[in-house]
Protein backbone atom coordinates (compact mmCIF):
# COMPACT_ATOMS: atom_id res chain seq x y z
CA UNK A 1 0.00 0.00 0.00
CA UNK A 2 3.25 2.52 0.86
CA UNK A 3 4.09 1.85 -2.53
CA UNK A 4 0.89 2.53 -4.06
CA UNK A 5 0.54 6.04 -2.51
CA UNK A 6 4.34 6.71 -2.69
CA UNK A 7 4.40 5.84 -6.96
CA UNK A 8 0.76 7.33 -7.98
CA UNK A 9 0.07 10.26 -4.99
CA UNK A 10 1.89 13.65 -4.25
CA UNK A 11 1.08 13.02 -0.68
CA UNK A 12 2.67 11.49 2.19
CA UNK A 13 1.22 8.14 3.37
CA UNK A 14 -0.37 9.25 6.87
CA UNK A 15 -2.68 12.29 4.86
CA UNK A 16 -2.98 9.82 2.21
CA UNK A 17 -4.65 7.01 4.43
CA UNK A 18 -6.47 9.78 6.42
CA UNK A 19 -7.99 11.18 2.80
CA UNK A 20 -9.05 7.70 1.84
CA UNK A 21 -10.68 6.91 4.82
CA UNK A 22 -13.23 10.07 4.37
CA UNK A 23 -13.63 9.24 0.88
CA UNK A 24 -14.19 6.10 1.53
CA UNK A 25 -11.46 4.65 -0.55
CA UNK A 26 -9.49 2.99 2.59
CA UNK A 27 -10.95 -0.43 1.63
CA UNK A 28 -9.87 -0.25 -1.72
CA UNK A 29 -6.61 0.56 -1.41
CA UNK A 30 -6.21 -2.04 1.57
CA UNK A 31 -7.64 -4.34 -1.37
CA UNK A 32 -4.99 -3.35 -3.33
CA UNK A 33 -2.11 -3.63 -1.06
CA UNK A 34 -3.77 -7.16 0.12
CA UNK A 35 -3.46 -7.74 -4.22
CA UNK A 36 -0.04 -7.64 -4.40
CA UNK A 37 0.14 -10.68 -1.55
CA UNK A 38 -0.41 -13.32 -4.32
CA UNK A 39 3.07 -12.99 -6.05
CA UNK A 40 4.96 -14.05 -2.60
CA UNK A 41 2.07 -16.44 -1.85
CA UNK A 42 2.51 -18.38 -5.31
CA UNK A 43 6.67 -18.00 -5.14
CA UNK A 44 6.75 -19.66 -0.98
CA UNK A 45 4.16 -22.49 -2.49
CA UNK A 46 6.88 -23.34 -5.51
CA UNK A 47 9.40 -22.79 -3.12
CA UNK A 48 7.76 -25.49 -0.67
CA UNK A 49 7.81 -23.01 2.11
CA UNK A 50 4.39 -23.73 2.98
CA UNK A 51 4.63 -21.88 6.93
CA UNK A 52 5.03 -18.62 4.95
CA UNK A 53 2.94 -18.76 2.31
CA UNK A 54 0.50 -19.86 5.31
CA UNK A 55 1.83 -16.32 6.96
CA UNK A 56 0.73 -14.75 3.51
CA UNK A 57 -3.21 -15.99 3.06
CA UNK A 58 -3.50 -15.53 6.54
CA UNK A 59 -2.91 -12.15 6.48
CA UNK A 60 -4.94 -11.60 3.60
CA UNK A 61 -7.37 -12.70 5.70
CA UNK A 62 -7.13 -10.32 7.87
CA UNK A 63 -7.41 -8.12 5.87
CA UNK A 64 -10.51 -9.00 4.77
CA UNK A 65 -11.74 -8.96 7.63
CA UNK A 66 -10.72 -5.58 8.06
CA UNK A 67 -12.20 -4.71 4.97
CA UNK A 68 -15.69 -6.08 5.64
CA UNK A 69 -15.51 -3.83 8.75
CA UNK A 70 -14.60 -0.26 6.98
CA UNK A 71 -17.41 -1.68 4.57
CA UNK A 72 -20.32 -2.27 6.96
CA UNK A 73 -19.15 1.11 8.69
CA UNK A 74 -19.42 3.06 4.83
CA UNK A 75 -23.15 1.35 5.23
CA UNK A 76 -24.49 2.52 8.61
CA UNK A 77 -23.46 5.47 8.05
CA UNK A 78 -25.38 5.63 4.37
CA UNK A 79 -28.48 4.73 6.25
Amino acid sequence: MYIYVAVFTSYDLIYALEMAYEDQFLGGLIAIGAAANFIPFFVYLKKNEIYRARGVLIFCIVLAFLILILKSKEIISLL
